[in-house]
């Protein structure tokens, strides 16, 4: 028998996907980052997880916003469940590695059979054909093969993977969560769900849109280090300050640089360096030197809320303190554990973290879905 974990969710959710919802199949990574979006959208996501599975980590912040029913998918029996669920779900979620839901009977043809309206998404890092599609791989894998790798690192060096933000996250949950808003969007028109093949590997590439049209203009070196955005420029980086924090600059546009050289007080032989890279190191040099004759508070102090394009690099417990995001209240605090805010935001159907501390509440999969069949 299945039970449902401590649900966490509010009587009502808010959100503009409020009365979606959505069965996502447990997984790591991009998958669940795009149930978190959905659910903080308002969407209700009802993840199935292993029997045994203890109750999600309240400092699990991807993991928010869900209710957990815990089934044998090797048991026919919870195929009959699920499939009970799906008849009554708007959007599927899995990760498995391609032929897996085929084979437990939960594949597209097998839902569309129950329902055809439902849509369904399925998150991998190579997509469900080609020469990788089997082969085992995580997100430094994924962009490594879509240049996007190769493009970050300093000059002379080793590419540094970007965390695991460009492949799992950027080219995979937000395309994801892009294709199943626009598959919904369709199926309410035409009453036929679809497959979303969301491949990490493509959404990186599609990331890479902008690199690659500066590539074909004659406007990109392949080369780290050495273009505008990878920190090849001396006016689009980082740099370190007499307390030995960093602070980052990026007054790409003429007027601004003007500004910055002003404010900090640059010699004015470089003022009209900014795209002479002949002169880039010594613009480098001039900038390096000036940063480090003041902390990083002080730099704040004279530059932000300026037009030079400057910002402190903080981590990510500093992150939280900081008076820009406090006024916003981007990070907000859930049973006592600070995270990051639904976004984005919106004016009329606002967005809301679907939890709360107190609820102990275990329902069973007859229970769930006599709720739904309502």
């Amino acid at each position: 028998m299945s039970h449902l974990l401590s649900s966490s969710l509010p009587s009502s959710a808010s959100g503009p996907l409020r009365g979606v919802r959505v069965v996502e199949f447990a997984g790591l990574g991009p998958a669940p980052f795009a149930c978190m979006l959905l659910s903080d959208m308002g969407a209700e996501v009802v993840r199935i997880d292993r029997p045994g599975t203890l109750p999600t980590d309240p400092h699990d912040i991807t993991g928010r916003g869900r209710r957990t029913v815990l089934l044998d998918l090797k048991d026919p029996a919870s195929i009959d469940q699920v499939l009970d669920l799906l008849a009554h779900a708007d959007v599927l979620v899995e990760g498995f590695r391609p032929g897996v839901m085929e084979r437990l009977g939960l594949g597209p043809e097998a839902v569309a059979r129950r329902n055809p309206r439902l849509v369904y998404g399925r998150m991998t890092g190579w997509g469900q054909h080609g020469p990788l599609a089997q082969a085992a791989g995580h997100d430094i894998n994924y962009i490594a093969i879509t240049g996007a790798l190769a493009a970050i690192g300093a000059p002379g060096g080793a590419p540094v993977p970007p965390l695991n933000l460009v492949g799992d996250y950027g080219g995979g949950s937000l395309y994801l969560v892009a294709g199943l808003l626009a598959a919904l969007l369709e199926a309410r028109a035409s009453g036929q769900g679809q497959v979303v093949d969301a491949a990490i590997c493509d959404g990186a590439l599609s990331l890479m849109s902008n690199n690659q049209s500066h590539r074909l203009r004659g406007l990109y070196r392949e080369q780290r280090g050495s273009n505008m955005l990878d920190g090849g420029a001396p006016y689009y980086t980082t740099y370190e300050t007499a307390d030995a924090q960093y602070v980052s600059i990026g007054p790409i546009e003429p007027k601004f640089f003007a500004l910055l050289c002003q404010m900090i007080g640059l010699p004015e032989t470089l003022w009209d360096a900014q795209h002479d890279r002949a002169r880039w190191h010594a613009l480098r040099d001039a900038m390096a030197a000036v940063f480090r004759t003041r902390s990083r508070a002080q730099w704040c102090e004279l530059l932000e809320g300026t037009d030079v394009c400057f910002a402190p690099v903080l981590t990510l417990a500093e992150a939280a303190a900081h008076p820009h995001l406090r006024a916003r209240q981007a990070i907000v605090e859930v049973a006592g554990v600070p995270q990051p805010a639904p976004a984005p935001r919106f004016s009329r159907t606002p967005s809301a973290i679907q939890s709360r501390p107190d609820s102990a509440l275990q329902l069973n999969s007859a229970q769930l879905l006599a709720d739904w069949a309502r």
